[in-house]
């Protein structure tokens, strides 16, 4: 399977996570967000940044998860109600931390909080079988000009 991941270009010659805290993962714990699709690695990026941001160099990474690896999914509707909003991120990130630290499965499948009936992949870089995925090629991205017109 491939999943996308879209980064400012210095950041996309490999597989490393941030640690930085995000919807799925507190500070510390180091996870990398990837897309089921190319369009919403975009739309993850855009939700996040201004206008001057997307005129930053960008690039698109394509990245291959094995077959044979385990992957773990949460259901949406085994979410609480209102698991998108900011307030609540706290226990999403709570169920990133713990699915990290039980090291069960090296990629989860996680509900988008921007499209619904879409997902998001989050890879634990600390699994043993990460080594597995590859990181296929980075190529420039450019949002376009009309997202997030002022």
């Amino acid at each position: 399977m491939q999943v996308f991941r879209i980064g400012l270009a210095k950041y996309t010659d490999s597989l490393k996570a941030s640690g930085r805290a995000a919807r799925w993962n507190p500070n510390d714990i180091d996870m990398i967000y990837t897309a089921g699709s190319r369009s919403l690695a975009c739309l993850e990026n855009v939700v996040h940044r201004n206008q001057i941001g997307l005129n930053q160099s960008f690039k698109v990474m394509t990245i291959e998860i094995p077959d044979n690896l385990l992957i773990l999914t949460i259901q949406q509707k085994n979410l609480q109600e209102g698991w998108t909003e900011f307030h609540q991120m706290p226990i999403t990130q709570k169920i990133g931390e713990d699915w990290i630290n039980e090291a069960k499965s090296t990629v989860l499948k996680v509900p988008s909080a921007i499209i619904n009936a879409e997902y998001n992949y989050l890879i634990n870089p600390k699994h043993p079988d990460f080594k597995s995925i590859k990181l296929l090629k980075s190529e420039i991205f450019v949002f376009d000009k009309r997202i997030k017109m002022s």
